[in-house]
C-alpha cells in the first residue's frame, strides 16, 4: 500500500474509533434520522442553524468504519457553512464517492474528505459513505422522514 493509502487508511480508522462531534445538540433546531439496511448504519444528525449557517452539528447512531467516519468528516467540514454551501459540499462528495476522482471536481472543497475517493470502486460501501450525507441534507430542509439508502 502506498504511504499515501496509509494515511488515508489511518484517516478512516481514526475518525470511526474517535468520531468528532458525537453527540445529540442541545436544542437543536433541525435534526433527521437516516438508516441504511444493507449495512445496518443508522445514524440521527443534529444541527443548530442561524440566519441559514450551520452553527453547530453533530451526529449519533451506529454504523461501521466507514459511515462513522464519513459522518465525523462531514460534521467538521460542514461546520460554518451556508446551506447552499452544505448543498454544493454534499454534490461534490456525492460525485466523488460515486464516480471517484476527477479533474472537474473541486476536490480542495472537500479538504480531508477526499480520503474517500477510493469508495467508489466497492458500490456496496457507496451507501456508508453517504448516508450521513444524505441525513444532512434532509435535516437541513426540515424534512420529518426517515432517509433510506434503499
Amino acid at each position: 500500500m502506498s504511504d499515501l493509502g496509509e494515511l488515508y487508511q489511518e484517516l478512516i480508522v481514526g475518525h470511526s474509533k474517535k468520531p468528532r462531534n458525537f453527540r445529540k445538540i442541545e436544542g437543536a433546531d433541525h435534526q433527521a434520522e437516516g438508516y441504511n439496511p444493507l449495512c445496518g448504519d443508522k445514524i440521527t444528525v443534529y444541527l443548530k442553524l442561524k440566519d441559514g449557517v450551520v452553527q453547530e452539528i453533530g451526529f449519533q447512531g451506529s454504523g461501521c468504519a466507514i459511515s462513522t467516519a464519513s459522518a465525523s468528516l462531514m460534521t467538521e467540514r460542514a461546520k460554518g457553512k451556508t446551506r447552499a454551501e452544505a448543498d454544493a459540499l454534499f454534490d461534490v462528495f456525492h460525485k466523488l464517492v460515486t464516480e471517484g476522482p476527477a479533474e472537474e471536481l473541486d476536490t480542495a472543497q472537500l479538504g480531508k474528505l477526499a480520503v474517500f475517493s477510493g469508495v467508489c470502486e466497492y458500490p456496496a460501501r457507496v451507501k456508508c459513505a453517504t448516508l450521513a450525507w444524505h441525513t444532512l441534507r434532509a435535516a437541513l430542509q426540515g424534512s420529518a422522514e426517515a432517509v433510506s439508502t434503499e
